[in-house]
């Protein structure tokens, strides 16, 4: 997948992408290390794979650092804004992709609290760091955005739930955002193949997959999902706040 960005586009900017050692955070890290922006990497407990994405992407001659944090810890939250502030002065944009709650052995309340409170509460610690006029990108699913009107997987109804609780709760914000011209918009897309909910629903329902991509006639892989979240940072913003990223008519034509 080429960068849907042009050389040099968001040269200066300084950005924070939330679960960029992997997956789509770290696609959208990498096109925008690759439009001159200097990255934040977080990562909760993978700093190896985090350390090698920096390097490649230190390759681009922009500074990139890597910062462990628990978005659900609000300590470890004010600890990588406190470093990210050291190294950076600030920040231009803020990316909110990490998410979970499908993962075993954790808290019955866990979704919520890492899909709902931390991206409030990492946000709102966020805001004496974002620049006037800065951007604030949120990372969803059509599953949980259209959550409310369209029944989705049992085995995803927990953290549909919780993403579009917490899309809410942020949409909250925005007033106080619009009052120093900071941007917000929501990217929202189907089911991505290769990602760790792809393969934590296909564990749990065989086939799953598979079936919503006949249902939808193709899905978005990583890479293509990660441009257009890229897109979301520099194109308008939607009156909605919104940004529909694929067919959306299986889940509005109800």
């Amino acid at each position: 997948m080429s960068n849907p960005l042009a050389p040099a586009a968001l040269a200066g900017k300084r950005i924070l992408v939330t679960g960029s050692s992997r997956g789509i955070g770290a696609d959208t890290a990498s096109y925008f290390a690759e439009a001159g922006a200097d990255v934040v990497i977080n990562y909760r407990n993978k700093a190896a794979r985090a350390e090698k994405l920096a390097a490649t992407l230190r390759e681009h001659n922009v500074r990139v650092i890597t910062v462990q944090a628990d978005l659900t810890d609000a300590d470890s939250v004010a600890a990588m804004l406190e470093t990210i502030s050291t190294e950076f002065g600030g920040l231009d944009m803020l990316v909110l992709n990490a998410s979970g709650g499908m993962e075993t052995g954790v808290a019955e309340d866990y979704a919520m609290v890492l899909n709902r409170d931390s991206q409030v509460n990492l946000l709102t610690q966020a805001l004496p760091l974002l620049s006037d006029g800065a951007r604030v990108v949120f990372v969803t699913s059509h599953q949980a955005h259209f959550i409310g009107t369209v029944p989705t997987m049992p085995e995803y109804e927990v953290v549909a739930l919780s993403k579009r609780a917490g899309e809410d709760a942020l949409r909250e914000l925005i007033p106080v955002l619009q009052k120093r011209s900071i941007g917000f918009v929501v990217v929202s897309g189907d089911m991505i193949e290769g990602t760790i909910t792809a393969t934590l629903l296909e564990r749990a329902n065989p086939g799953a997959i598979d079936q919503r991509k006949e249902s939808a006639g193709r899905l978005y892989n990583v890479s293509e999902f990660a441009s257009e979240v890229a897109l979301a940072a520099t194109e308008l913003i939607p009156a909605d706040h919104t940004r529909y990223v694929g067919d959306v008519s299986f889940f509005t034509r109800r």
